[in-house]
């Protein structure tokens, strides 16, 4: 099977930063986000043993979401420095193992990974070979890619020592709703981490129930309008409902829940539209065309040493032994195996 393993550049570089304590390369540089990233790196390839590997990166200029909703992700903690200086090194690090980076202004590298999916699955460009796509991402708004076991979507669950592949009943398990809902989950419910508002006053529990019995917002929304409901009645008239082919059309929406979705229409369309992930981005870069991964190259010798990453060195060439568990992706969840970690002016802890 042919396995093309598409990474979340700046998810994985963000808890790679957090998981290691501070680390310095022979110049006096910050360099435990880089370390991380190459450890899991490796890992990542050792486990789910790709056919091809691409890393997608968010851009610092402002996304198109920023100019839909000028208070999207405005809750974050700005980037420290320190993980800041570390970004053109990944980006050196992951060019030298020769994997393919993709990145666009204006789009998150969820929209990357979400374009390089869709393109794959319709067999464009260097995809026709792809049997399956594995996405690794910390974030929950790309589960909404999960399609059956052609498209799985590799999540850590406890920091970065256990893992989660997700296919469909995954999702639908872990959210209340299928894949291809979770833009409309978010929706209605909204999302604190991205400040998507949602609608006011709707929580998970509900957002599932009508999503779970309209399908979308969209379909919320025009069974309102259809049987012009409103606050004071909640449900149809018995005129209404006389006309309807089904009994379950006479769906009960409470006055209380009615009145938060009208008054809250327009932030429901704006937050499904902010939680949609994009897949029609212009990419300027492509896929490696040959099927395999080497990251034994001359460049990668050359920067871990230069980093004095000896461990993650020996390990690229083979000098140390080390066995993986090769678990079949449908069974995989993670690996939490120990390896003795290198200690140059700090100390490092396993990511896997």
């Amino acid at each position: 099977m042919n396995r093309l393993v598409l990474i979340d550049g700046n998810a994985v570089l963000h808890r790679a930063y957090h998981a290691i304590p501070p680390l310095t390369a022979p110049d006096g540089s910050v360099v435990n986000a880089v370390y991380g990233f190459a450890t899991m790196l490796m890992r990542l390839v050792g486990d789910l043993r790709p056919t091809q590997v691409a890393v997608a990166f968010d851009r610092p200029k402002p996304t198109f979401r920023k100019e839909l909703f000028a208070g999207y992700q405005s809750k974050r903690p700005k980037m420290d420095d320190d993980l800041v200086s570390q970004i053109p090194k990944v980006h050196r690090l992951v060019e030298a193992f020769d994997i393919p980076v993709f990145e666009k202004d204006g789009f998150e590298a969820d929209d990357v990974i979400g374009t390089l999916a869709k393109q794959v699955s319709r067999g464009k460009g260097k995809g026709e070979k792809i049997d399956q796509i594995i996405i690794v991402t910390g974030d929950r708004d790309i589960l909404q890619l999960v399609e059956g076991d052609r498209v799985m979507v590799y999540m850590p669950t406890n920091g970065l020592s256990e893992a989660k592949l997700y296919r469909e009943a995954d999702v639908k398990e872990r959210l209340g709703v299928d894949p291809k809902q979770v833009a409309d989950f978010k929706g209605l419910a909204g999302d604190s981490s991205d400040n998507y508002p949602g609608v006011e006053g709707i929580g998970p529990k509900t957002a599932i129930s009508l999503i779970n019995r309209f399908g979308s917002v969209e379909g919320i929304y025009a069974f309102i309008n259809k049987h012009s409901l409103n606050p004071e009645s909640g449900i149809p008239s018995s005129s209404l409902r006389a006309g309807m082919n089904h009994e379950k059309d006479v769906f009960q929406i409470s006055p209380n829940v009615l009145k938060k979705l009208i008054d809250g229409e327009k932030s429901a369309f704006l937050s499904k539209d902010l939680a949609t992930i994009r897949t029609n981005v212009v990419l300027d870069a492509k896929l490696n065309s040959s099927i395999g991964v080497h990251l034994d190259t001359p460049q990668a010798r050359k920067m871990l040493e230069e980093l004095h990453f000896h461990t993650l060195l020996k390990r690229l060439i083979g000098a140390v032994e080390k066995t993986y568990k090769h678990s079949r992706p449908h069974d995989f969840v993670g690996s939490t195996e120990k390896e003795e970690p290198e200690k140059p002016k700090g100390e490092q802890q396993e990511l896997f």
